[in-house]
């Protein structure tokens, strides 16, 4: 949501104090901008009247930065320069641009990054910022143009495009078991490690496999990776997604702890704000990723079939 109109300054008014904090005279600042001294001033006191404080003292004929100045003109300068960088992103590359993602720890490192150069090489025009946002927040209001979401269609205000279940594993440290259990309810007899984003997790695994009773509790974590090394390191099972746990199974640090896999209730999605209007970058990220996708369940079914 923009602010309202009576907290933004014209551009104009914005230039002209600018000039004038960094060559410290109203005239020098009127040659800059190829303007009028007293057009300088009228934008000065326009400016000094919206935000009811004043910016510019004067000393002789020197106009210098009150302190209230001193703090503006550092953000006004980082404003005019990010708009002046947009502009000419806009009109030098406007089929691409910047792509800022939240992604899921988990998902973003051994799903999606492994992928990116595929997406740099179709698309160079279109740069990806990636940060790590573990929950859903307010999208419309954050420099974010899309998330990675894992779960349910219950993140408001926002498109979904739906990319894959989440298959998930038992894993354990080599030395814990003997063998993978039989089982499946051999497994409640074990300390099962669990994800704070997933604290059902264990009992949609042994509902799914018709098992009764509810499992042990263990350690929680609020991150896959930090799970994994718990269990690499004789903690208990841990429960993880495929995509996720096949790095470790395929050095030996972890192995299976039952043959069992079963799909998650919940599903990844790529979720970008509505009432936004989509840019080019996020145009090409979103059939990129649905294609990426699309052939992740495709391999994914052929390896269950093979195995079958």
């Amino acid at each position: 949501m923009i602010a309202p109109r009576r907290f933004l300054p014209s551009i104009s008014a914005l230039l002209a104090f600018e000039a004038v904090a960094r060559l410290g005279s109203a005239t020098k600042a009127a040659q800059e901008l190829s303007l009028t001294q007293s057009a300088i001033s009228r934008q000065l006191k326009t400016l000094e009247d919206q935000l009811g404080v004043d910016l510019l003292a004067r000393q002789g004929r020197q106009l210098t930065l009150t302190q209230a100045g001193h703090s503006y003109v550092v953000e006004v300068r980082d404003i005019l320069n990010r708009l002046a960088h947009a502009s000419v992103s806009a009109r030098t590359n406007p089929t691409g641009g910047l792509l800022n993602l939240a992604i899921l720890p988990a998902f973003g490192m051994h799903w999606l990054a492994p992928r990116l150069a595929d997406f740099a090489r179709a698309h160079p025009e279109v740069t990806v910022n990636l940060s790590t946002r573990l929950q859903p927040f307010a999208i419309q209001d954050s420099q974010f143009d899309a998330a990675i979401h894992f779960g349910h269609e219950d993140w408001p205000g926002v498109h979904y495009l739906p990319l894959m279940p989440e298959t998930v594993v038992p894993v354990c440290a080599p030395d814990l078991l003997d063998a993978p259990v039989s089982q499946a309810a051999d497994m409640l007899g074990l300390t099962l490690l669990h994800l704070e984003t997933r604290p059902r997790g264990w009992v949609r695994w042994f509902a799914a496999l018709g098992v009764d009773g509810a499992p042990t509790g263990g350690m929680m974590f609020d991150q896959f990776a930090t799970m994994a090394q718990a269990a690499i390191h004789g903690l208990g099972v841990a429960l993880l997604p495929t995509f996720f746990a096949e790095p470790y199974l395929r050095d030996g640090q972890l192995v299976l702890a039952s043959a069992q896999t079963t799909q998650s209730i919940g599903n990844y999605y790529l979720v970008w704000p509505q009432g936004r209007a989509e840019r080019a970058a996020l145009s090409s990220f979103r059939m990129w990723l649905a294609n990426q996708a699309s052939a992740s369940l495709a391999d994914q079914d052929d390896k269950t079939a093979s195995e079958a």
